[in-house]
């Protein structure tokens, strides 16, 4: 396993992952951030040949997730879909289901999240943007981590 950077004090960074192996059981976890609304995180990775699903992460900590963002290929019972949703205590809250999918195994993506009062907006391939409530009234990001199949390169705080 390479070296990770992680910056979480300044608003501007990029961490380059070249030498990190991905997925690794535990994925990665970024903790003790403090994302502000309106700063973005920034995530550039492969979607390797036979990946079946990934998850990013985020919110206060392991069981307040503002964002359960998890694309499937092919698992849990979908094809294709976008599975977004929050945790709060512990507790799963209502899923959100996106039918339109940017993903492709094989290639690089680029995921960008921001956040405001109301919501968390993420970009995703193509241009493409889907919005999600902002369940737990998250004033900042705190913490962030990547599981599943996507070899992370880069990310960005800004």
């Amino acid at each position: 396993m390479g070296s990770l950077c992680v910056c979480a004090c300044v608003r501007a960074c990029v961490c380059v992952c070249s030498h990190l192996s991905l997925p690794h059981p535990k994925g990665m976890v970024l903790t003790h951030l403090k994302v502000q609304p309106g700063e973005c995180i920034i995530v550039k990775g492969l979607v390797p040949p036979d990946a079946k699903s990934f998850a990013l992460n985020m919110g206060r900590v392991n069981s307040d997730l503002a964002l359960h963002f998890n694309p499937r290929f092919e698992s849990h019972g979908d094809a294709r879909t976008i599975i977004c949703n929050s945790l709060q205590c512990g507790e799963w809250g209502q899923e959100q289901r996106e039918p339109e999918f940017p993903f492709q195994q094989g290639q690089d993506a680029k995921i960008c999240i921001s956040f405001d009062a109301q919501e968390l907006m993420v970009g995703l391939p193509g241009d493409q943007q889907l919005k999600f409530p902002n369940r737990l009234g998250l004033e900042a990001i705190e913490f962030f981590s990547v599981e599943g199949d996507f070899r992370v390169k880069s990310i960005k705080f800004k």
